[in-house]
């Protein structure tokens, strides 16, 4: 009876240890590829770009799943990179089609082509990546976006959100983008004061501690209603 127990508690250990394999061999995969993404918009974009390739394959349905099975099948079957190389490529020809129906962006084709190759690149799979981004539409490096105008700012802080002014001024004023407000404190906001002690403007510091950080200037309005926000914050004990 003993030796039975030992054998089914070393089964069981066993298959327990198979399990946990398993399991950190599905993660290893997306786990190399999450690890490469810095940003917290990166985190939540690229992995949805990703997935749309996986899901053009008919892969598995959990992304844990179809990241492990795309390489474990680029890597193990006979001319596996070619089979990845050849995928990808279908994919970003379907959706180049859709570019030239004006169903999509050039630009947002261009993202699914860098999460693809960031994917392979961080789990060790050589691709031919100047083959496959000779068929890409060219982006335009330009938008038709605009200032918005003094009275669509005024309707948007119309809306009965206390954090919707603070928002739209600052981003108005300072000229920086919404990811920036991942990285934004309240030390990185300095009043400017004249000689009566008035608030003239405020120095702001965008992407602090990021290679990408630099600083820039708000409007007085806008620092006013930034520090009514943390003066609402402060009273209910933040």
């Amino acid at each position: 009876h003993y030796y039975i127990i030992c054998n089914m508690d070393l089964l069981s250990v066993t298959e327990n240890n198979e399990q946990q394999n398993e399991i950190m061999q599905q993660q290893s995969s997306l786990y190399s590829f999450m690890y490469a993404l810095k940003s917290s918009e990166a985190r939540r974009q690229y992995p949805k770009r990703l997935k749309r390739l996986f899901d053009y394959l008919k892969l598995p349905a959990s992304l844990e799943e179809q990241a492990t099975e795309f390489i474990n099948t680029a890597k193990t079957r006979e001319n596996g990179s070619q089979w990845a190389q050849n995928s990808i490529m279908a994919f970003l020809d379907f959706h180049r089609e859709r570019v030239r129906c004006k169903e999509l962006a050039a630009g947002t084709l261009k993202n699914y082509y860098r999460a693809a190759k960031l994917f392979c690149e961080m789990n060790d799979l050589t691709l031919n990546w100047r083959r496959i981004t000779k068929g890409l539409p060219r982006a335009k490096n330009s938008s038709n976006d605009r200032a918005p105008t003094i009275e669509e700012i005024r309707k948007l802080v119309e809306y009965p959100d206390r954090r919707i002014k603070p928002i739209v001024y600052s981003m108005a004023s300072g000229g920086f983008r919404l990811g920036a407000w991942d990285y934004f404190r309240w030390r990185h906001v300095s009043p400017i004061t004249d000689d009566n002690a008035e608030v003239i403007a405020a120095k702001i510091t965008i992407y602090a501690d990021e290679p990408e950080e630099y600083y820039s200037f708000i409007t007085p309005q806008a620092f006013l209603a930034l520090k009514d926000w943390m003066d609402f914050r402060a009273s209910y004990g933040e």
